[in-house]
């Protein structure tokens, strides 16, 4: 642990079980070179999480972004999009007005994703059509955050290539982007800060949502799952839970605001509340008290099948507002595939998961996460995967071909699975996803489905667009009024991915123009 951390960690301590004294931290840290380290984000101690309860403005930032303008463009998944929300928050705080181009921009932020190879060459891309910028406006800031970020392989090609970049911020310190953008303006050195520590977490951070129609709620934070391949558990810390009341009073004002919808976030949801020491809690008792709020819609993603138990079973199987679209993503279908990812479950577990699943909700969908071409896989354990799909039935699948992280234990396996033979398992596999996906769109026409309306759609400003209850896309023609309301579609026509539709009777607000 560096001496940052050392001063962190002494300076805010828990007075009841992961709660933390309502101080203002931020006087205590200067904003150093701290690289990220892989063996400091590998351990898991038994330190207490800090748990901060009021995050607030230095007053010395106030009128930092007066006359400014900045601009985030965001990778990756929903963790990064909300974490975006936040830092959109922290810079509207601060004075800054934001802007939808980067040529408008006085501070220009990628928010990075990790998780594949591919991802990662996008920013370094993005970072070389952005240099340019810097050389006809110097006082440009330009910053590098999230997953990426916590990376030590990252750090070290920026410094070494990309010396247009200014600031280097990781997934642990997003609060710090104040302190972080007053030393980027002071010094003429790249101000790095990456906190390669467990994780805290920090409430009341300023957001600014898209829309007003769905919204993202952290429940939890980071992952201990430590999936072979996986190197968010080194980039997102410890699991870590929020308190439960401070989830409940987030999703009443998102209520009171008039919002439709809202998905639970973590990287491991249904990991939520294990780590809280003294209360009995998890992911099934939150959205026992969360479906009693006036909310149409509550989601939670993503799921790992080692943590989805019969209480969380028995409460979704309630219904009402919430969902019985299920995100189960399983990876392989062959166990001994599992078993080198990691996974802590075979595939008959799986299989036996989804019974009780459907055995409580006969009617629910399910869609998962599928990785082709991981070391060792053979054309056996391949074929099993494509014969769990069929078993299953999913509806809808994201598949991968395998892409090793530096730093993760299947990094260090022999990759011997010829690329050509991985892009062709994953065409076969698209195209039985394919399938599948147009069977279950095919059973929709002529029904009626009650769809979100979430806006125009992509390719006619015509046509409203918008998602069911199981996650269909839908389109169709209506009143622009019907935007942010839930409206009932007759389904005329399904295609592979998404559903058309008409508008099948006029609710007493739209006709009223409401």
């Amino acid at each position: 642990m560096n001496e940052e951390q050392r001063l962190h960690d002494s300076q805010i301590k828990a007075d009841t079980p992961n709660k933390t004294v309502g101080k203002d931290y931020s006087q205590y840290f200067q904003s150093v070179y701290v690289p990220p380290s892989l063996k400091e984000a590998k351990k898991r101690g038994k330190e207490e999480v800090a748990y901060v309860d009021n995050f607030s403005i230095d007053p010395q930032f106030k009128d930092l972004g007066n006359g400014r303008k900045f601009y985030i463009r965001t990778y990756g998944c929903q963790m990064n999009e909300h974490d975006t929300e936040v830092m959109a928050g922290i810079f509207q705080q601060l004075g800054y007005a934001a802007t939808a181009t980067v040529d408008d921009a006085d501070v220009i932020l990628l928010n990075t994703c990790a998780i594949r190879e591919n991802a990662e060459n996008k920013v370094f891309g993005e970072l070389g059509h952005l240099k340019h910028l810097k050389t006809e406006k110097p006082d440009l800031l330009i910053g590098v955050c999230g997953c990426m970020s916590q990376e030590e392989a990252v750090v070290n090609k920026i410094l070494k290539t990309y010396h247009q970049v200014d600031m280097i911020f990781g997934t642990h310190n997003i609060h710090r982007l104040p302190q972080i953008l007053h030393e980027a303006y002071l010094s003429k050195e790249m101000v790095v800060e990456v906190w390669s520590k467990e994780g805290d977490v920090i409430e009341n951070l300023p957001k600014v949502r898209k829309g007003s129609i769905k919204g993202w709620v952290n429940i939890m934070y980071g992952c201990d799952k430590f999936c072979t391949y996986c190197i968010v558990p080194y980039t997102r810390g410890k699991e870590r839970s929020r308190r439960p009341e401070d989830i409940i009073q987030e999703v009443r004002h998102l209520a009171a605001q008039g919002y439709k919808e809202i998905t639970l976030l973590g990287q491991n949801v249904n990991a939520y509340g294990k780590d809280l020491p003294d209360i009995d809690y998890g992911l099934g008792d939150l959205m026992d008290e969360l479906r009693k709020i006036d909310i149409p819609r509550i989601r939670f993603t993503t799921s790992h099948p080692r943590d989805f138990d019969d209480k969380l079973i028995e409460v979704l199987a309630k219904g009402g507002n919430l969902l019985d679209h299920i995100h189960l993503p399983v990876q392989s279908g062959s166990s001994e595939i599992l078993k080198i990812m990691a996974r802590k479950y075979t595939r008959e577990r799986y299989v036996e998961l989804v019974r009780k699943i459907r055995e409580a909700m006969p009617n629910a969908t399910l869609t998962t996460d599928i990785i082709v071409g991981f070391p060792n896989e053979t054309e056996e354990q391949f074929e099993e995967t494509l014969s769990l799909y069929r078993e299953i039935g999913f509806e809808m699948a994201y598949t991968y071909i395998y892409s090793p992280r530096e730093g993760t234990p299947a990094a260090r396996m022999t990759d011997n699975v010829p690329m050509e033979v991985k892009k062709e398992r994953l065409q076969r596999l698209n195209a039985l996803v394919a399938e599948y996906a147009a069977k279950s769109m095919k059973a929709y026409e002529g029904q009626i489905v009650h769809v979100l309306v979430e806006g125009e759609s992509k390719r006619n400003p015509d046509v409203l667009s918008g998602y069911t209850e199981k996650n269909k896309l839908v389109n169709f023609t209506g009143p622009k009024s019907a935007i942010g309301q839930i409206v009932p579609v007759k389904v005329t026509a399904a295609k592979t991915w998404s559903l058309d539709g008409e508008l099948a009777e006029t609710p007493a607000d739209l006709k009223a123009g409401v």
